[in-house]
């Protein structure tokens, strides 16, 4: 099924009132949980409310979920000048957990986003150790992204990067792709055996323009900072870029796509991350960084099924 725009007119808002709703992740059963700074996790309900679920503590950021149906935690500490570790909530026990609040030493302070293989790895970014997070929109190369083996081993596999964001696997697991913010484009990866990356590549063009002190301002329409990523069934990487209130796709051709604009913000907000659920995987969810609202709409194509959502009909694809 080929992608189509999706009208800003199509979304509903939902989860109103809920505090930097960054990201989504809905279970097998169709649970729907979003990021909220007031808590670990918040349910959203069939009606459209939330519940807050955990402890408060620094900002929550990118979830995910393991085939346990507990949820993995980037906690973007660096937001509130506090550390960012992995963490891990159980909305069954309500047991809340650090899994990692340092990788070879170097600690944890902004955790942005956990994806897991079938193998079981945990992949996750740090995005900067700048002191505080706008400081690294000026491009600087000290993000960098780690992984945590099922066996509880941990390792830096790539550094270098510029503020790495969301990431996403392929339908093999074979390739991690990664936003890199500032630099206006997503990487891609090889993922190798034993839980390492192989070297990056540039995935597709860049994605837009980014500001330069000294020069004339970027239309806000042409941002290109990068944030949450997403792969559907048919391979299109969909990459939020929130400064313009856009959400664009990478086709597997390599040509971007604009999926959703919203040039007003009215609806779409600040996208930072794009999420598929229900029974057919299509029921799309969109995150936002500024918005006190989650949108949901149905989605052209279905998402890529998750580790967790194994079973689904996308998961065949």
């Amino acid at each position: 099924m080929p992608l189509s725009p999706i009208d800003t007119a199509s979304f509903q808002k939902i989860a109103q009132g809920i505090d930097r709703p960054e990201d989504v992740v809905v279970s097998a059963a169709g649970r729907v949980f979003a990021s909220d700074h007031q808590c670990a996790v918040a349910e959203i309900l069939p009606d459209g409310s939330f519940v807050r679920m955990g402890p408060r503590g620094g900002a929550p950021n990118g979830i995910n979920m393991d085939r346990q149906g507990r949820i993995l935690i980037a906690n973007f500490g660096i937001y509130d000048r506090e550390e960012g570790p992995l963490q891990r909530f159980d909305p069954v026990t309500g047991v809340h957990e650090t899994l990692l609040a340092e990788v070879g030493g170097r600690r944890l302070t902004s955790a942005n986003y956990p994806v897991i293989d079938r193998d079981g790895n945990i992949w996750c970014a740090n995005s900067t150790h700048a002191e505080t997070w706008p400081r690294a929109l000026d491009g600087r190369p000290d993000g960098f992204l780690f992984v945590l083996r099922p066996d509880g081993t941990c390792e830096i596999v790539a550094e270098g990067l510029k503020f790495p964001n969301g990431l996403a696997l392929s339908a093999d697991h074979r390739q991690l792709f990664c936003a890199q913010t500032t630099a206006a484009d997503v990487l891609v990866f090889d993922i190798l055996p034993g839980g390492r990356l192989g070297p990056s590549a540039r995935y597709g063009p860049v994605l837009g323009e980014l500001s330069v002190p000294g020069q004339p301002p970027v239309p806000e329409a042409d941002m290109g900072y990068t944030d949450g990523i997403g792969m559907d069934a048919e391979g299109n990487l969909w990459v939020c870029l929130p400064a313009a209130n856009k959400v664009v796709a990478i086709t597997p051709a390599g040509e971007k796509v604009t999926l959703i604009h919203d040039p007003s913000g009215e609806v779409v907000n600040h996208p930072t991350n794009v999420t598929w659920g229900g029974a057919d995987l299509r029921d799309l969810y969109i995150g936002s960084i500024r918005a006190d609202y989650v949108l949901k709409t149905r989605s052209p194509v279905a998402g890529l099924a998750l580790v967790h959502q194994d079973g689904l009909p996308a998961s065949r694809v």
